[in-house]
């Protein structure tokens, strides 16, 4: 019986749709079958599955279970948690040969995916498109696989604590640090985590709840972490960390209140691992901050800039055999004494570690940073087939001239006054803008060369489109 996707939902890092209008059991079915015949033909036999807290988690799991075990491959049913628990799953167990999890991320609560893993390694691109092509063809394997079911959360709890390890206790005494899960499913564990964490935490929203009804789980948005930043405020607590919906994205706010972005807590874990890899690489996705990557340079360590995206940035480490890696959206990614996977509640732990090891307060950590003036991550509707012509178009006109271009991932344009960013969004019909500068007036001049291009492409800087 052959099954065809929707046209929206095989996306590049991972499968994600509406509930009952692009996504449903049959979607998780034939996912099912075309990963297990994929893992087979690799030699592989058994695959771990996890679920996030919505509400369609449950169904999608029971029919992706039939799907794997239609096709021969055996499952271990891990339960609801985040996904880095599932990988965990998957990377510290000798007979799991791969992993799915099932979730919508930070999307709204009617949307659900599948995040993957095949032997260890990133499942994304050409890979999905391969489960594409063997559900149109009803091309797969058969068999009969067995269901067994693991408590793993305590192991996972305990390794998470492992990265505490070789620290005096002493060093953080008086320590008070708040935590948002958002209702999203990294809450459970991150209760059994801060139970065994020394210092004294205070948790928000740690109860699973797929409607979200406090606030939206996605930490790179500043109202939502207003109630972190309140309990923060209100308790005198030294700083907060919150989560996205499936606890592999983190964000952070230090002891004022101030935001710390996803390329600045990079800067604080670049800082603590050259202390002890001095030349070590550190990967940052072609959103981040010039300064982190000057900072990482200035301690001798190899600034490395990629393109954006989880797996993408994955990928890149098993090359570089680099140890650290993150995005400007929370994934941080340490594959120093860790297995290289982004793992929120880890990087978590990992901040404490680095403000206990650095001798210093994340507020201070925080403070010491270059004010620089950038504008947040700007998203606008452009045609599907129109976004990667455009930015093909500026490229060439670009390359006539005397600027300083990164084609890494869309253009990154480096001037006197900073730099700017343009890129089309691998996931959704937009492009998306950045840019960065010392100044207000030189942010005005980088906007106004965007624009520049942007108008030479018939386009502009028009509606923001939603995340």
């Amino acid at each position: 019986m052959a099954h065809q996707f929707h046209t929206t939902v095989l996306r590049e890092y991972d499968i994600r749709g509406i509930i009952g209008e692009t996504l449903g059991p049959d979607d998780a079915r034939a996912i099912g079958r075309s990963f297990a015949t994929l893992l087979r033909e690799a030699g592989g036999s058994k695959v771990a599955v996890g679920y996030d807290g919505r509400v369609s988690s449950p169904t999608l799991e029971h029919a992706l279970i039939e799907g794997l075990t239609a096709s021969g491959c055996d499952v271990v049913r891990i339960g609801m948690g985040p996904t880095p628990m599932l990988y965990f799953a998957e990377a510290s167990a000798d007979d799991v040969d791969g992993g799915i999890q099932i979730t919508g991320s930070h999307n709204p609560a009617n949307y659900n995916g599948f995040k993957m893993v095949f032997q260890g390694r990133a499942f994304f691109g050409q890979d999905i498109q391969r489960i594409g092509r063997l559900s149109a063809d009803g091309a797969w394997s058969d068999g009969t696989g067995e269901v067994e079911s693991r408590e793993i959360m305590a192991t996972y709890v305990d390794r998470l604590l492992a990265g505490l390890d070789g620290i005096d206790r002493s060093a953080f005494d008086g320590l008070r640090v708040g935590w948002d899960a958002g209702n999203g499913a990294a809450g459970p564990a991150l209760e059994a985590l801060a139970a065994r964490l020394p210092g004294e935490h205070h948790l928000l929203y740690t109860d699973v709840d797929g409607n979200f009804p406090n606030h939206h789980p996605d930490p790179t948005v500043e109202e939502n972490l207003s109630d972190l930043r309140a309990m923060v405020a209100e308790k005198n607590l030294d700083f907060g960390v919150a989560f996205d919906g499936d606890g592999d994205r983190i964000g952070a706010i230090d002891g004022q209140g101030r935001i710390i972005w996803g390329d600045q807590l990079l800067a604080i874990f670049a800082q603590d691992l050259l202390a002890r890899q001095p030349r070590a690489t550190v990967i940052a996705d072609v959103k981040a901050s010039r300064a982190l990557f000057d900072q990482v340079a200035d301690l001798g360590g190899k600034p490395v800039m990629w393109k954006t995206g989880h797996s993408l940035i994955k990928s890149k480490m098993k090359e570089t055999g680099a140890p650290l890696a993150g995005e400007m959206s929370g994934h941080v990614f340490f594959a120093d004494e860790y297995y290289g996977y982004d793992d929120a509640l880890y990087a978590g732990v990992r901040l404490l570690a680095a403000s206990a090891r650095l001798g210093r307060s994340v507020t201070a950590l925080r403070g010491a940073m270059p004010e620089m003036v950038n504008t947040p991550e700007m998203r606008f509707q452009v045609d599907e087939e129109r976004k990667f012509a455009a930015i093909d178009e500026v490229r060439a006109r670009l390359a006539e001239g005397p600027a300083d271009v990164d084609g890494t991932d869309g253009v990154r344009v480096t001037t006197e006054d900073g730099w700017w960013l343009l890129r089309a969004s691998n996931t959704q019909d937009v492009l998306v803008a950045r840019a960065e500068s010392d100044s207000e007036e030189g942010l005005a001049r980088l906007m106004a060369q965007i624009d520049e291009q942007l108008a030479l492409s018939g386009l502009e800087r028009g509606a923001q489109a939603a995340h």
